[in-house]
Parts: C-alpha cells; sequence; structure tokens
C-alpha cells in the first residue's frame, strides 16, 4: 500500500468512526485488503482498534489477525468474547498463531493456545519448540496427506473431507504406514487419474524436502530454486512433519535481506522501533547495536595514523601529499565497497560456487584496473592543474591506481574468506574492508612518494 493510500484509508476508517457510521464503516472494511486493516488498525488508539475489529466478518477479522503484529494481535484477543476468540483461533493457520505468540511472554502463550482445541493446541505447542530461524519454527501441520496404498478415487474422497482445514493443496504428499515420506501426486494429477488406480502408481518419488532443523534461509534459496509453491518438512527419519508455504518463504526472504542489509552498514534490526517504543528505548537500541562496529573502526583509524607516523618524513619533506589523502581514501573506500556489495550478494544468492569464485575475483580486479586506470589519470591532471610538482602529479596517479586496483580485490577477497571460515560476510565485512583499504592505500601512497620523491629527478 503506498503512504497517501494508507493516510487515505486511515482518514476515511477515522472520520466513519467519528461519525459513529458502523454500517457505512463495516462496508468500507469490507472491500479493503486484510493488509491495508492491519496497517490501519497499528496506527489506531486501543479503544478505536477495538472497536473496528469488531465490525468485520469472521474470515476477515481472521485475515487481519494473521497480518497484524504480535502486540495488537494479542490486544485483539484479549478484547474478544470467549466464542470469538475459539472462532477466530479455529479459522488462523497453525504457522500463523505461531507466528504472533513466539513474540508473546510465555504466560499470555498459555492463556491464547487455551482457546484452541486439543489437537490444535499440541501442534502448536510442538511448533513453539522449535528454533524460530528454522524449517521447523516456519512451517505449518495443516497439510494434506493421503497413504500410497489408496485408490485415486478413495484419495479424492479423502481429500473433500481434510481439505478445508489445509493450508493448501496444490500439493498432496503421499505417505507410508510409519508416516514417512514416499512421494507427492498434483491435484490435477488425481483430478485427471483413472479412479481405480493406486496413488503409489502415478505420484512423484522424485522429492524435494528440507530437514526440520534447516536454517530458514536455506530453505527460502530451495523453494526459490524449483519454484514451488510449497516444501515438505521431514525429520531425520523422513517422517513428513509439515509444510512451508510460499508466502511464508516471502516474509523469509524479506526477513533476512533486512538483517543483511542492517548488519552491512554496522547495525541490526533492533534499530526498527514499534509506535509505543519511548526515544529512550530508541536511542538505546541504535546505541547498542552501532557502538560495536564504530569502536573497531576507531582503532582501524589508530592503525591508520601509526601508518602515517612511520612516514612522517616524507609527510614533512611534501605537505601536498597530504591534500590528497582524503580523495584517495574516498576512491578506495568506494571501489571496496562496490566490490563487496556485489560478492555478498552473489554469496548470499549462491551465485559464486567453485570456479565461479575465481571468476569474480578476476571480473572485480579487471574492473578495479580499468576504472582505476581513468579515474587515475583525470586525478593526475587535476593535481598537475591544482599547481602540484609534475611528480606529485604522477604519484597521486599511480596511487589512485594502485589503491582502486587493491581495493576491488580486497572487496571482494574478504566476504569470501569471512564465508570460508564461517563468519557471515554481511556482519564483518564492512567494517574489515574500510580498515585494511585505509591501511593499504596509505601505505602504497607513501611507500611510492617515499621512493619517487627519493628517485625522481626534481
Amino acid at each position: 500500500m503506498g503512504l497517501l493510500m494508507f493516510y487515505e484509508y486511515l482518514d476515511k476508517v477515522e472520520q466513519l468512526l467519528e461519525q459513529k457510521k458502523d454500517i457505512e464503516l463495516y462496508n468500507y472494511l469490507e472491500n479493503m485488503h486484510a493488509a491495508d486493516i492491519a496497517e490501519v488498525l497499528e496506527n489506531l488508539e486501543v479503544e478505536d482498534q477495538t472497536q473496528v475489529f469488531g465490525l468485520l466478518s469472521d474470515e476477515k477479522a481472521t485475515d487481519v489477525l494473521e497480518q497484524i503484529n504480535s502486540e495488537d494481535f494479542s490486544s485483539l484477543i484479549k478484547a474478544l468474547t470467549y466464542e470469538k476468540k475459539v472462532t477466530l483461533l479455529d479459522l488462523m493457520s497453525q504457522d500463523d498463531i505461531v507466528d504472533k505468540l513466539i513474540e508473546l511472554p510465555e504466560s499470555r502463550q498459555k492463556e491464547i493456545i487455551a482457546f484452541l482445541d486439543y489437537e490444535d493446541a499440541e501442534d502448536v505447542k510442538q511448533l513453539l519448540v522449535y528454533e524460530e530461524d528454522t524449517a521447523g519454527g516456519i512451517m505449518t501441520t495443516d497439510f494434506v496427506s493421503i497413504k500410497k496404498d489408496y485408490s485415486i478415487y478413495y484419495a479424492i474422497e479423502t481429500l473433500r473431507a481434510i481439505a478445508p482445514d489445509a493450508e493448501t493443496i496444490y500439493y498432496v504428499y503421499v505417505t507410508d504406514d510409519l508416516d514417512r515420506l514416499v512421494g507427492v501426486i498434483s491435484l490435477r494429477q488425481l483430478i485427471i487419474s483413472p479412479p481405480n488406480r493406486a496413488v503409489d502408481t502415478v505420484m512423484n518419488e522424485n522429492l524435494i524436502t528440507v530437514n526440520v532443523n534447516d536454517d530458514q534461509e536455506e530453505v527460502a534459496k530451495i523453494v526459490t530454486k524449483y519454484g514451488l509453491l510449497a516444501v515438505p518438512v521431514v525429520d531425520d527419519s523422513n517422517v513428513m512433519l509439515g509444510i512451508i508455504t510460499v508466502d511464508d518463504i516471502l516474509d523469509v526472504i524479506e526477513e533476512e535481506a533486512t538483517e543483511d542489509i542492517f548488519r552491512f552498514a554496522g547495525t541490526n534490526e533492533d534499530e526498527i522501533y514499534e509506535n509505543d517504543d519511548t526515544l529512550f528505548e530508541r536511542v538505546r537500541n541504535s546505541v547498542t547495536s552501532r557502538l560495536p562496529w564504530l569502536i573497531i573502526t576507531i582503532f582501524g583509524g589508530l592503525l591508520s595514523a601509526t601508518v602515517l607516523t612511520s612516514f612522517q618524513s616524507t609527510i614533512s619533506a611534501n605537505a601536498t601529499l597530504a591534500l590528497f589523502m582524503p580523495l584517495l581514501a574516498g576512491m578506495g573506500g568506494n571501489v571496496g565497497t562496490q566490490s563487496s556489495t556485489i560478492t555478498v550478494r552473489n554469496i548470499a544468492t549462491h551465485a559464486i560456487e567453485g570456479v565461479g569464485i575465481f571468476k569474480t575475483l578476476i571480473h572485480e580486479i579487471s574492473v578495479g584496473i580499468f576504472v582505476g586506470i581513468v579515474c587515475s589519470l583525470l586525478v593526475a591532471v587535476a593535481a598537475y592543474f591544482m599547481h602540484a610538482e609534475y611528480h606529485i602529479a604522477i604519484i597521486v596517479g599511480i596511487a589512485m591506481w594502485a589503491n582502486m586496483t587493491t581495493a576491488s580485490a580486497i572487496g571482494t577477497i574478504v566476504p569470501l574468506v569471512f564465508k570460508k571460515i564461517g563468519v557471515d560476510p554481511a556482519v564483518a565485512s564492512a567494517p574489515f574492508i574500510t580498515t585494511t583499504i585505509d591501511l593499504t592505500g596509505l601505505t602504497i601512497y607513501f611507500s611510492l612518494a617515499t621512493f619517487m620523491m627519493a628517485n625522481l629527478p626534481k
């Protein structure tokens, strides 16, 4: 929903609330998407939230509960009658219930689970046991499965009975007597197959599955790679435990991308604050997430100062050299960031595998060489026209080329090394690359200056 559209919805709802036009408000809400209603509710006062939510039909209210944040979910459920709580929670999918409960205190979790029927309550409790970022933590147990020895006719009749409670019926999973996954059959294949044939004669045994303990990011890559609408989740014995649908995968992709962006910038998702967070909480979250990486950068700067100290005599001999330090550091940092961004992205999407690592390195270094040549020529000419001595212009130009080439190599190699040793490259690359490029850039610049000033004719 665009920002203008959101404010239009919010203003209209607030206007109808103020005018107490409940029937008109009900009709207006029924024509809105559940995600839009959820966003509007999150920006209303608690009393208004309850009033608006109470006007929704059961189906629309269920969709809204699945879209809204955990805190407002808890608040809205608490305000409902016992019968309404039971009805709406029964209509919600189990994975969506778990997504809301996992962010609530344990005592509140138990209160809400108490309104579920016994079977659903046990399933939800089991899902809460799994780690949040694993396949088990995002799967649902509301899936459709049939036995391999069923006839097609009996399988379809079974589906008629159990499909209403399933998350999706695009894929029908086939299990043996021990509930081990042995095949999958599409709804289309079921419909067109002769009714007297056995399911195991038409099912697809070429299965793509994920383990219940797999990381959610790996699951997202598998679903994306094979273009699946859902992927089955199994345990170590291949017993089917649940499914993960594509809508959950979209949430995972957004979550992981957001996490990587924050990490790459040297911060984290704790800086995303809720509307009711106090200023102190916002500042505290920002300080605690940013400070560690800034401290690392400070130490990197101190190392750079140490390098400069060792070349103090060179700088004293020609102070003009110092004028170009910010330019060299800035250009090297930009090139390194560009290369590392591309590399981290390719690592995340598994685009760098095997020989692809070597090709990526050669590509980025080649880019660094050629952009370095162009930029070094421009800088050398600019330095000369800024009345720098010709040998200073030559030093600055060569140093610029060497620094940009080195920076592109560092920006590529560092994420690859971190990935190899098991460190998330999105977390550690940025501060490490910045420090390394500054150190190598200054060393190249002043080493070159020291050599050339001692050997070139003035």
